[in-house]
């Protein structure tokens, strides 16, 4: 796999099609200054997502694994003025870069930071009873992907998208011998979802800066 052409067609997507955004150039930077791992998505990836919930009109978004913010601005820059988007993160330490990433965007009056494990802070929010989610991004530790699923679809309506990242994982996800906890989570949640007749799912592989992975799109079609 040619790694060095992917990033350099990313980079040519980036500055024919994306606009220079000193936001999220300062959030990854932020987020290498601070240490977090450089798993963000791509700017191509965080356009892709912001379209995405530019196309279901989306007021209500949740994304499972914040990391320093980058992909939250992306999708909450897509919300209407009164719409809302629930974050959970784990790490204090993400949370703190993430929030100063969510203040500099001008965007603290539209995002719910959760602090706190996602397999604990999910049956908070549904105890709630908040109105179903538009849209609901999957991209956090990869073990718990079952957990995040079947939380997602509790939180769902028809019509709700849910995306899920890093899904290939360079095709290891195909070798159903391995013993990678991230592949094991991840062949679990494509089980999961091939199960539920009442979504319609794929998935799509894709290579560019952050290597060769893909992103699953499960939409629920009926309760």
């Amino acid at each position: 796999m040619d790694d060095a052409l992917f990033t350099r067609m990313d980079s040519y997507i980036e500055d024919r099609l994306l606009p220079a955004d000193p936001v999220l150039d300062a959030v990854l930077a932020e987020s290498e200054r601070a240490g977090l791992p450089a798993i963000a998505v791509s700017p191509a990836q965080g356009r892709m997502l912001h379209i995405f919930a530019l196309m279901l009109g989306a007021r209500r978004i949740l994304e499972i694994g914040t990391l320093g913010g980058y992909s939250t601005i992306c999708l909450a820059r897509a919300l209407p003025a009164d719409g809302r988007l629930v974050t959970l993160e784990f790490d204090p330490r993400h949370a703190d870069v993430a929030r100063a990433s969510f203040a500099r965007a001008g965007l603290e009056d539209r995002i719910d930071l959760r602090l706190g494990r996602a397999a604990d802070t999910l049956p908070v929010l549904a105890a709630e009873a908040p109105e179903p989610f538009d849209l609901i991004f999957i991209d956090a530790d990869k073990p718990s992907n079952p957990i995040y699923f079947d939380w997602a679809l509790k939180l769902s309506r028809p019509g709700t998208l849910i995306i899920c990242d890093n899904v290939v994982r360079r095709g290891a996800v195909a070798d159903p011998e391995s013993t990678d906890p991230n592949v094991i989570g991840t062949r679990a949640l494509f089980d999961l979802a091939a199960d539920r007749p009442n979504l319609v799912s794929t998935a799509v592989q894709t290579v560019g800066a952050k290597g060769y992975d893909g992103f699953a799109l499960l939409w629920v079609s009926r309760d």
